[in-house]
């Protein structure tokens, strides 16, 4: 059959084909359609197309499968093409009857449960590249659906629920009777399929990682594979893929059981956030998740930098948004053991940056204000405990009431100038409160040793506040005596 080339194809720009009108034509409806509308005898014709799914490569495999009367080899590494291609030219049965390029790589897309994982990864990439155009969404969509079934078939269950994250309590990991190596071994089973999905994008992480979490997948898996992909990417990515991929974790990690995500990974994901200028959105999220599990914090976690530009030593303000999402849902949701170990976090963090000569009040804009739910029940206690006319009078201070004490005096803190302030309102307490004799020594010392660790703070500052006058008297007179005597 002869062939002539009187159609001139230009593909988005990259290439031009000079392809056989008619033999183009009987498979591809939307060039059919388009040529049937066409007047006049003009032999040589031209057609551009910008948004051509695959670009080049995609219509040279389209075109072959014209030219070989409706016949083409397809495996995984050409079918997402040859299926977007199919769909954008309109090559089904109405055209070119059974020899159609869509129904053909609809019976092989049947087939996919019959691939190796090498074959899925392969056509998922495919697909991914070819994202900007709408008709790739449905094959990526098939590959998705296979990739997970794949990694959810070859996963063991877990040894117990995940009701915390692996670096808290262990408990997790404790409740099976099997050995520790034996642990090991099934925890590297489960993650075996990370270092494959590395591929992914962002666009395409939310894909992978909604479907797992609405089929029951482990959380503490998804959340290891999301701190996993986090560190890889951002390891040589740019600044803006930085944020990106940081802004996707945390979206994604926000979706999971909070207690199910490690919370030492938290604070690495918080340092890089920190210095990539996320959303407010995520950023919220972070500090939320981060601080719901404030009772396993350490002092050293707390003690984050100040932002760049300013003169004090730590970023008070951030430890302040951890302890409001902590007591976010209200304080008589949190247990007294995770009130004790945040009471005794803020008791050192409080010593540790009080010192600060350059903390003011207007520094600290606590976002825990008098409208706050949890401070209207901390005040509401404790104005129970100190009113004399209240019918809680008489009952012996807890535990947990000296801890909402304890609270509530970082809660009031400003900075160094309200120390003396905080030191009297927890006398006034101890004095309004009726304490037996008999079970509450502890708690009389307990408040004493707040009473006397305020008192020490005050001093220290006191004494730092000489040396600094005279540090920037020496400083003023250097720059005064240098302007004004003359250089010999």
């Amino acid at each position: 059959m002869a062939v002539c080339c009187d159609l001139e194809v230009d593909v988005n720009g990259e290439e031009t084909f000079m392809v056989d009108k008619k033999i183009i034509a009987s498979y591809c409806g939307r060039l059919s359609k388009l040529f049937g509308k066409s007047t006049g005898s003009a032999r040589n014709l031209k057609v551009i197309f910008n948004d051509f799914p695959g670009g080049a490569e995609s219509f040279e495999l389209m075109s072959r499968f014209c030219y070989n009367n409706g016949r083409t080899v397809i495996n995984p590494s050409n079918i997402s093409l040859l299926y977007s291609a199919a769909q954008f030219m309109e090559m089904n049965i109405s055209v070119s009857g059974t020899h159609n390029l869509l129904e053909e790589t609809g019976k092989s897309l049947e087939e996919m449960k019959y691939w190796t994982w090498s074959e899925l990864l392969i056509t998922t990439k495919k697909c991914q590249d070819l994202l900007p155009f709408p008709n790739s969404t449905g094959i990526l969509e098939k590959c998705v659906d296979s990739l997970i079934g794949r990694i959810t078939a070859s996963g063991e269950p877990s040894p117990c629920p995940s009701t915390s994250s692996p670096d808290s309590s262990g408990a997790r990991l404790s409740c099976d009777s099997r050995s520790t190596e034996s642990l090991k071994n099934s925890f590297s089973r489960a993650t075996w399929w990370f270092d494959d999905l590395l591929f992914l994008s962002t666009n395409l992480v939310g894909m992978v990682i909604e479907p797992m979490v609405s089929k029951k997948f482990d959380h503490v898996i998804i959340s290891r594979f999301l701190f996993y992909y986090q560190k890889s990417k951002c390891y040589t990515g740019t600044s803006d893929d930085k944020r990106k991929v940081v802004e996707t974790v945390i979206d994604m990690l926000c979706i999971l059981d909070w207690n199910s995500v490690s919370f030492k990974s938290l604070f690495g994901i918080l340092r890089v956030a920190l210095n990539c200028n996320i959303r407010k959105c995520s950023r919220a999220k972070l500090e939320s998740m981060i601080g719901s599990q404030m009772d396993q914090a350490t002092l050293d976690n707390l003690l984050i930098p100040s932002p760049h530009g300013m003169n004090y030593s730590y970023n008070v303000n951030l430890v302040l948004r951890f302890l409001k999402a902590f007591l976010h849902g209200g304080i008589s949701l949190v247990s007294p053991i995770q009130l004790r170990k945040v009471a005794s976090l803020m008791d050192l963090y409080i010593a540790e940056v009080a010192p600060d000569p350059c903390l003011k009040p207007y520094n600290l804009p606590s976002p825990l204000s008098e409208q706050d739910f949890s401070i209207k029940k901390l005040q509401s206690k404790l104005s129970c405990l100190s009113k004399p006319s209240s019918k809680d009078y008489s009952k012996p201070l807890t535990k947990q009431n000296a801890i909402l004490i304890h609270l509530l005096v970082f809660v009031k803190l400003g900075a160094r100038e309200r120390i003396k302030e905080t030191s009297q309102q927890i006398v006034v307490y101890a004095r309004k409160l009726d304490l037996p004799t008999d079970n509450n020594d502890k708690i009389r010392a307990h408040l004493k040793g707040m009473q006397w660790r305020v008192t020490e703070l005050e001093r220290v500052c006191m004494k730092m506040q000489a040396p600094m006058t005279k540090i920037m008297n020496s400083r003023v007179s250097r720059h005064s005596s240098s302007r004004s005597l003359p250089r010999l």
